[in-house]
């Protein structure tokens, strides 16, 4: 079994934890993901079979919260 730990220390950090945990939801083949918060903090930890499946998953929750940030910044910068 491989594993990867993301850790997220952001202030949008509880904003990119709900826009995720859906996916978090979803079956990965090959993959199991859990996902936790605490104030300022996202903590992400992947396990998958092998090496391209954690790849994969990485890949795709990197992808998400990089989107997750990205928008609630330009909201930020509109409401600002």
């Amino acid at each position: 079994m491989h594993t990867a730990t993301l850790k997220l220390f952001s202030p949008q950090s509880d904003v990119v934890f709900g826009a995720i945990s859906p996916e978090v939801g979803r079956e990965i083949p090959r993959t199991h993901v859990r996902m936790s918060s605490e104030p300022g903090e996202l903590v992400l930890n992947i396990e998958a079979s092998d090496l391209s499946a954690l790849r994969a998953a990485l890949n795709s929750y990197l992808r998400w919260i990089k989107v997750a940030e990205d928008v609630t910044r330009k909201a930020g910068e509109k409401d600002g």
